[in-house]
């Protein structure tokens, strides 16, 4: 009877998680989707306490338990109401890296608390690749949270001599580690150096990713975070465990493939820790000399006067400045003058998948005039007036022009086809590629510099004024 119970329990939960992710498919069931998503853990833990008898034993495992829930539970909460939007992707990189670890150290723990005798090879096998899959995981979101945030290691890309040949190297030990416990499972020393080989090669796959790679390398390692933890499932033998680890690890390998589309980047060469086309591109003197238009507010809002549409293009430079209310203050604006106004919003704009969507969101943008890259593309060539709020490398024509660019290749949004370009950037500096934008000199083109959301109440001050 219990153990019905408990199977029933974990049905519900994985049933929910399904629904959950079904949910958060669309901005509109999002947050129905999240709270799917958080009962079913929820259910899934009860069950589990109940499930391993952790609710029978000692007041000093309640103790443990509480700790545990005490800790984690601040911890979520100080970091969801603390950490910045801008941060969000470094965020994601974390909580990937601790569920890594997590698959990886419980998966260990199981297998030393296993007698000999009672190990399977299901078990060995699933040991094995968790604690492979957790290394790199863990390890590999670190580098890629250090990157983000700026602390110690460039965010550029950095590459050594035989990079690929010392990868498939540490991959081949890390398996032949994996290959000696399945078959000694006594050997817990194995298991050990299997992790830390798994970490160092965890470490070398993700330095070489950098610039505007990185959103797929977190991406990938989402993925690999749900594996780990559907290979920990197989240890413990629980299934709820193993349905939610494949889900995360399934949605998380499709991500990787989207972006990798909308990067023009090969799924085999972010596995290994490969790039993209890297040779010289021509330096910032040479693309902006002399070619540069600076316009004022004044100067702007006198293009709207005549405009039908215009078309807002949000980057991260947006997100910085925490300019989405001021931006759907002067899109409000524009269409009470009857101008038709959409937002094109790139894939990977914001260095993470969907970041413009959600920064939109929360300023109340109706959901319908956010438009998809493909979508959106063939309606430049109609657009008036195109707004660029700190996006650079997602509306960099070099992308269709200079094969040698890192970014060559990347389907970008074709802004540079509008009848008029407006920039609004702080300076010239180059975005994540870090590499100049030819949009920026081109004839059609006017740069505001300034911060992004002065610049947009200026701007909304001086159509006012007109």
């Amino acid at each position: 009877m219990r153990d019905s119970l408990i199977n029933i329990a974990y049905l519900v939960a994985s049933v929910l998680f399904i629904f959950g992710l079904k949910g958060l498919t669309h901005p509109r069931t999002a947050v129905r989707g999240n709270l799917f998503g958080a009962t079913g853990m929820l259910i899934a833990i009860v069950a589990t306490l109940f499930n391993q008898e952790i609710v029978t034993t000692t007041l000093e495992g309640w103790a443990f338990i509480g700790a545990g829930l005490v800790i984690g539970a601040t911890t979520g909460v100080l970091l969801a109401t603390k950490v910045q939007m801008t941060a969000m992707p470094q965020m994601v990189a974390l909580l990937n890296g601790f569920g890594g670890a997590a698959s990886a150290l419980v998966a260990g723990g199981a297998l030393i608390d296993t007698p000999v005798e009672a190990t399977t090879l299901q078990m060995t096998v699933a040991t094995a690749a968790s604690g492979l899959i957790g290394g790199v995981t863990f390890w590999g979101s670190l580098v890629a949270f250090d990157k983000l945030q700026g602390l110690f290691l460039p965010d550029a890309p950095v590459h050594y001599p035989g990079q690929l040949a010392v990868n498939f190297l540490l991959a081949a030990v890390a398996l032949g580690f994996g290959a000696y416990i399945c078959v000694n499972p006594e050997a817990y020393w194995a298991y050990l150096a299997l992790v830390i080989t798994a970490s160092i090669l965890g470490v070398l796959l993700t330095l070489p990713i950098g610039g505007a790679d990185m959103p797929v390398a977190i991406a990938l390692l989402n993925s690999y975070s749900g594996l780990a933890g559907a290979a920990t499932g197989f240890v413990l033998d629980n299934s709820v465990l193993i349905i939610a680890g494949s889900l995360v690890g399934a949605s998380g390998l499709i991500l990787t493939q989207i972006m990798c589309k909308a990067m023009n980047r090969s799924l085999g060469n972010v596995l290994m820790g490969a790039l993209g086309p890297g040779g010289q591109t021509a330096t910032a003197d040479e693309v902006y000399g002399g070619k540069i238009k600076a316009a004022s507010p004044e100067e702007i809002a006198m293009l709207f006067d005549n405009a039908s549409r215009v078309v807002m293009v949000p980057g991260y430079g947006l997100a910085v400045s925490q300019a989405q209310h001021t931006l759907r203050e002067l899109g409000s604006l524009l269409e009470s003058r009857g101008i038709e106004v959409e937002y094109a919003i790139h894939p990977v704009a914001g260095r993470m998948p969907g970041h413009m969507n959600v920064l939109l969101a929360e300023a109340d943008v109706d959901y319908d005039k956010l438009k998809e890259m493909d979508e959106i593309n063939p309606s430049f060539e109609q657009t008036d007036v195109v707004l660029v709020i700190g996006a650079n490398d997602v509306v960099n024509p070099l992308a269709r022009t200079d094969p040698t660019s890192p970014i060559a290749g990347m389907p970008i949004l074709d802004v540079d086809k509008a009848r008029t370009v407006v920039v609004v950037k702080r300076s010239l500096s180059p975005g994540f590629a870090g590499i100049p934008n030819p949009l920026f000199a081109l004839d059609k083109t006017l740069m505001f510099f300034s911060d992004g959301k002065k610049a947009i109440v200026d701007l909304i001050n001086a159509i006012k004024a007109s």
